[in-house]
């Protein structure tokens, strides 16, 4: 009887073993110092049955406890159409993640083209690469993309009103490639025009970027900053949350050179944390200077048009040292549910998400802060995340709060009373007033 994961038979590992001239396994890893080896059986549960296994991973599923989510701070409770799913289990599209073979991977080769064709009408630019692990890894990936396309220059300034998970991924990607990052100064909640200007006047800056909506959930202007960075012959660099896209301006029409983020708000569920998917999108340009691969569009010896790898400057396919990034590729999956995800909804339906969470957002801010118990962080515009600064004890809030079933946002990094709130078209008005019910008793 044959096993997936387990395929061999004794006697056919018996017939290996003789082939290679080895007698048994034990003699195979004999070059393994026995410190290193287990000298015990492996603590694996005894075989269930198929019920049985669901009925474990049931209860072990009961033990969560769902929570009504008002949280955000870079990933967010969006729905995701029961369809998704379903397109993502057929067979043409689950194929291995890497296609190299292109005929037999064309259904990949589609879905990954599709994600990149969508993702570059998203986001205004020209190409978009087939995803990053991340919103984060891709933010690093641009810093990258702006000293490589500098060459000579390696310091790149980056806003302080970025996330600081963010934050901290893309300073471990400059310390250990020699890169110089420099944080921008903030003004009112937003990145301080003034000190850009100064810092870009050196003439030694390879790039800058900023985040759209910042941590903060800001949104911020960043007009003539594309035009000042171009002056002073460095790149452009906009991380955008990929839901925001529809409704507010776009990389491409703010001039940036480069567009990265986190897409997991196009369709992904929050899952406990992951996988997500990160974008990366630029100009024509600077295709040359783009991890990851590309897919084609093209025509078969029939005429009928096909799909193939059009570039892969990765280090399994040219010389390491000439290599783009050492990023290998991405979960092909998510590509899949961003890409039907954009396709089911249409401009429309995601204007329609962007148009229910920015009045669910805007309508909460107004009852928090007619509670009493709130005041505002920094006066500007927001679409469907904010902060509040808490006048009591922001962690015993959060904690009241998970106990009657609702996640009340999240304790903005580096403070003790700023929470983030964030709203999305799944919070109804209803689950509003509750939450607004529950943190006007706890404060009372």
């Amino acid at each position: 009887m044959s096993y997936k994961y387990h395929p061999h038979t004794p006697d056919e590992v018996s017939r290996m073993l003789d082939l290679i001239g080895v007698s048994s396994l034990d003699e195979l890893y004999s070059e393994i110092p026995e410190e290193l080896k287990l000298h015990r059986e492996l603590n694996i549960p005894s075989a269930m049955s198929e019920v049985e296994v669901r009925q474990e991973l049931q209860r072990l599923s009961d033990c969560n406890r769902p929570l009504v989510c008002f949280a955000g701070a870079g990933a967010y409770d969006h729905y995701t159409p029961s369809v998704i799913p379903y397109i993502a289990s057929r067979s043409e599209f689950l194929t291995s993640y890497t296609p190299y073979q292109a005929e037999i991977s064309q259904g990949t080769l589609q879905y990954i083209f599709e994600y990149q064709t969508l993702m570059a009408d998203l986001t205004g630019m020209d190409i978009s690469n087939a995803s990053m692990y991340d919103g984060a890894t891709a933010t690093a990936e641009a810093m990258m993309m702006c000293v490589a396309a500098a060459k000579k220059r390696r310091k790149v300034l980056v806003a302080s009103t970025f996330a600081p998970n963010v934050l901290r991924v893309v300073e471990t990607y400059a310390k250990f490639h020699g890169v110089e990052l420099v944080k921008l100064a903030v003004k009112e909640g937003v990145t301080d025009r003034s000190d850009l200007e100064s810092r870009l006047a050196a003439g030694d800056v390879a790039g800058v970027i900023v985040a759209q909506p910042n941590y903060y959930g800001v949104v911020e202007d960043f007009t003539g900053f594309a035009d000042l960075c171009h002056a002073n012959k460095a790149l452009f660099v906009m991380n955008t949350r990929a839901s925001a896209l529809p409704v507010l301006k776009s990389p491409g029409e703010w001039g940036a050179d480069i567009a990265c983020g986190d897409a997991q708000s196009l369709g992904l569920p929050l899952n406990y944390g992951g996988p997500y998917i990160g974008y990366l999108c630029t100009t024509k340009a600077l295709v040359r200077k783009m991890p990851g691969r590309l897919v084609g569009a093209t025509v078969d010896a029939d005429g009928k048009r096909c799909f193939v790898l059009t570039m892969q400057a990765r280090e399994q396919h040219i010389r390491r040292e000439k290599a783009t990034s050492n990023i290998c590729t991405a979960q092909g999956v998510m590509c899949l549910y961003v890409a039907a995800y954009l396709s089911l909804m249409g401009p429309k339906g995601m204007q329609e998400v962007c148009g229910l969470s920015y009045g669910g957002a805007h309508y909460l801010h107004d009852r928090l802060l007619a509670t009493g118990q709130f005041e505002e962080v920094c006066p500007a515009p927001f679409f469907d995340e904010f902060a509040l600064r808490y006048k009591g004890d922001a962690d015993a809030l959060l904690r009241a709060c998970a106990q009657q079933g609702y996640l009340a946002g999240v304790k903005a990094e580096g403070t003790t009373d700023v929470l983030l709130f964030a709203v999305t078209e799944k919070r109804s008005r209803e689950e509003i007033e509750t939450l607004t019910e529950i943190i006007k008793e706890f404060g009372n």
